[in-house]
C-alpha cells in the first residue's frame, strides 16, 4: 500500500515529526488491517512470502492507469517479461503483466533544490547513491531465492523492460535506469534525453493544448501538464520532478531507490542521512562531470545493490570500502549539510547514529534477512522459513528497534499455524525434481541417491504428471538389468494428488489413511508442488 507524508520545512524537528506522522499513518493502517481476516502491515523492500501465483493480472490496482500501462507494454515487447537475477541462487521466470514490479516497495524522499543549485546537486546525487545504497539495503529475498542484497534495482528494471529486438529502436535503453551521463549545463538535458530515447505511453483526458511560452509571457507558470505524464513512465533511480504550489514553481530530486522498512525509525534515518548529504556538498565535490567518470558512479550503484554493506567502490580514484567510506567521510558530510539546513541537534545526533551503528557493526535489513533465512532453512522447508522470518520481522517492528539491534531470527519461535486451516500453497516444497517417463530407471536411481530423495514424479513430454517412483520400488527391482527398464515401466501410475487449497490437516488424513508418503500438488493439471511425510512432520511439529 502506499502512504503519501505531508511536506514539511527542512529546519528543525522535521525529521522526528516524520516519524510521528509516519507511526500514526501505519498505527491507523493496522486497525483496520485487523478488521480484515486479522491481517498485519509489514514493512518490507519485497515480502518474503510472496509467490508467483500472486502476480496474476486480477490483483493489479484498479485504476485504469495501470491497465493502460500493461496494454501498452505488453503491446511494445510483443512478447512476456522475462526475469531473470543471478545472486546466490538463482531466478529464471517469464510472466504476463507487469505485476512483478508490484513486488517492490520503496521509501521514496523528494528534496526540493533551488534551481542555481540544480546541476551539482543532480550529480552529485547520483554519486552517492551507491553508498548510500549499500547502507539501507533491504531486500535479499524474492520467491524463496537469495539473490541481490537490494534485490528491487534488477526487478524493477526487468519487469518493466519494454526492449525488444524487433520493436522500436528508440527504446534502446530500460525506461527504469540509473542514467547513462552527467548532467553539464541544465537539467533541460534530462528532460531532452527522456524524450530522445523513450516513447510516450500514455496521455491524460484532461485538455493538453497548453502553451507554456504563451503562460510565461502572461506572467502564469504552466503546469507542463505532457511532460510530466511522460516523466511519469521513466523511472530513473534518481528522478527529476517539476511541479507547482499554489502559483510557485520549484523543482525536486526524488530519491527512488532507499526500500521501505525495516523500521520507521529506520527509514526517517535513511531519510536524514541522504538528505544531509545532499545539504552537505562539498565545494570539491561540484564540477562532477569535469573530473569524475560517469561510469565509476554508476559501477558503484550497481555493486551496491548486489553486494550491500560489504561492497568496495570506486571513489574518486581510489578503492573503499563502504563501512569506511561510510564512518569516515560521508556521515561527517550529512552531520554538516543537516547543521547548515537547521536542524535539530538531538534529531541529528539521535538518526545519523543508528546509520553510525549499521555501519559499525555491518549489520542492515538486508544482512539480517539473509542470515536469519539461513538459519530457518537448516530446519525448516524453505515456505516454512519464509513464512517465519517475515512474523520475525513484524515482531521486531512493532517492538520499534532499529534494526542493528534486531537478534537473528530462531527456529524455536515459529507460527502458530491452524492445521484444520492453514493450505498447503503456503507449505509445499516447490523446488520439485521429477524425471521423464521415457527416463531409464538407472538414471532415476542415481537422481534420487543424489538428492536423497524417496518420491520422484513422473511426468510426460508435455511436462504433466503421468506416475510417481518411490524408493521402495527401486529396491524392489534391484539386480534387474536397468538399462533396458524405463520410468514408465515401473511407476505407480494410480497417484493420489491434491491441489494447494488443500489444509495440512487434510493432507495428512490422506496419507495416512492411504498409507503413502507423498502428495503431488497439482494446479490446473499442473505439477506445481509436492508435500512429503517429511515435510509435513516438519510442519506438525513446529
Amino acid at each position: 500500500m502506499e502512504i503519501n507524508l505531508d511536506p514539511h520545512n527542512l529546519s528543525g524537528q522535521c525529521f522526528s515529526e516524520i516519524e510521528k506522522e509516519l507511526t500514526s499513518f501505519i498505527e491507523k493502517a493496522d486497525r483496520v488491517a485487523a478488521e480484515v481476516e486479522k491481517s498485519k502491515v509489514v514493512l518490507t523492500g519485497i515480502l518474503p512470502t510472496l509467490r508467483k501465483r500472486d502476480m496474476i493480472f486480477e490483483n493489479i490496482t484498479p485504476y485504469p492507469r495501470y491497465k493502460m500501462l500493461n496494454s501498452i507494454l505488453k503491446s511494445i515487447r510483443g512478447d512476456d517479461f522475462l526475469l531473470r537475477i543471478k545472486g546466490v541462487d538463482e531466478l529464471i521466470t517469464n510472466h504476463k503483466s507487469i505485476l512483478f514490479e508490484a513486488c517492490n516497495t520503496s521509501f521514496q524522499v523528494h528534496l526540493q533544490i533551488p534551481q542555481d543549485e540544480l546541476v551539482d546537486k543532480y550529480n552529485w546525487s547520483q554519486t552517492i547513491a551507491g553508498p548510500v545504497l549499500s547502507i539501507t539495503a533491504n531486500s535479499p529475498l524474492l520467491l524463496g531465492r537469495e539473490l541481490w542484497s537490494e534485490t528491487r534495482i534488477a526487478l524493477f528494471q526487468q519487469s518493466v523492460d519494454l526492449r525488444n529486438s524487433s520493436f522500436l529502436l528508440r527504446e534502446q535503453k530500460p525506461r527504469v535506469s540509473f542514467g547513462s551521463s552527467w548532467i553539464k549545463d541544465s537539467v533541460i538535458e534530462l528532460y531532452q534525453d527522456d524524450i530522445v530515447r523513450y516513447t510516450p505511453l500514455l496521455t491524460s483526458t484532461k485538455d493538453m493544448k497548453e502553451d507554456a511560452v504563451a503562460q510565461l509571457n502572461d506572467g502564469k507558470v504552466p503546469e507542463l501538464q505532457a511532460i510530466n505524464i511522460h516523466n511519469g513512465t521513466i523511472y530513473r533511480w534518481n528522478r527529476l520532478c517539476y511541479g507547482q504550489t499554489k502559483g510557485v514553481p520549484h523543482m525536486r530530486i526524488e530519491n527512488r531507490y532507499i526500500p521501505a522498512g525495516p523500521t520507521i525509525k529506520d527509514e526517517v534515518a535513511n531519510a536524514l542521512f541522504w538528505v544531509g548529504l545532499m545539504q552537505g556538498l562539498p565545494d570539491k565535490y561540484r564540477n562532477l562531470h569535469e573530473t569524475l567518470p560517469f561510469n565509476e558512479v554508476k559501477g558503484n550503484f550497481i555493486n551496491a545493490a548486489r553486494t550491500g554493506i560489504n561492497t568496495y567502490f570506486d571513489w574518486f580514484g581510489k578503492g573503499i570500502s563502504a563501512r569506511r567510506l561510510i564512518l569516515t567521510e560521508l556521515i561527517p558530510i550529512a552531520r554538516e549539510g543537516l547543521l547548515k539546513s537547521n536542524i535539530d541537534q538531538k534529531d541529528i545526533d539521535y538518526y545519523l547514529n543508528i546509520i553510525q551503528k549499521r555501519a559499525e557493526t555491518r549489520y542492515t535489513g538486508s544482512q539480517w534477512m539473509r542470515h536469519s533465512n539461513r538459519i530457518l532453512k537448516k530446519k525448516m522447508t524453505k515456505d516454512i522459513a519464509n513464512a517465519t522470518l517475515t512474523a520475525h520481522m513484524y515482531k521486531n517492528q512493532k517492538e520499534g528497534k532499529p534494526v542493528h539491534d534486531w537478534k537473528l531470527a530462531k527456529d524455536n519461535h515459529v507460527l502458530e499455524l491452524d492445521v484444520g486451516l492453514t493450505k498447503l500453497e503456503k507449505f509445499m516444497t516447490t523446488e520439485v525434481f521429477v524425471v521423464n517417463e521415457n527416463d531409464l530407471v538407472e538414471l532415476v536411481a542415481k537422481i534420487m541417491e543424489w538428492r536423497n530423495i524417496h518420491h520422484i514424479p513422473v511426468v510426460d513430454n508435455n511436462n504433466r504428471l503421468t506416475g510417481l517412483i518411490t524408493k521402495k520400488t527401486i529396491q524392489e527391482i534391484s539386480g534387474q538389468d536397468t538399462n533396458v527398464i524405463v520410468a514408465k515401466d515401473i511407476m505407480v501410475k494410480d497417484v493420489i494428488t491434491v491441489d494447494s487449497e488443500t489444509s495440512i490437516e487434510k493432507a495428512n488424513a490422506i496419507m495416512i489413511e492411504n498409507n503413502i508418503g507423498c502428495l503431488p500438488i497439482l494446479e490446473l493439471e499442473d505439477l506445481v508442488g509436492i508435500l512429503t511425510k517429511n515435510d509435513l512432520n516438519k510442519i506438525l511439529s513446529s
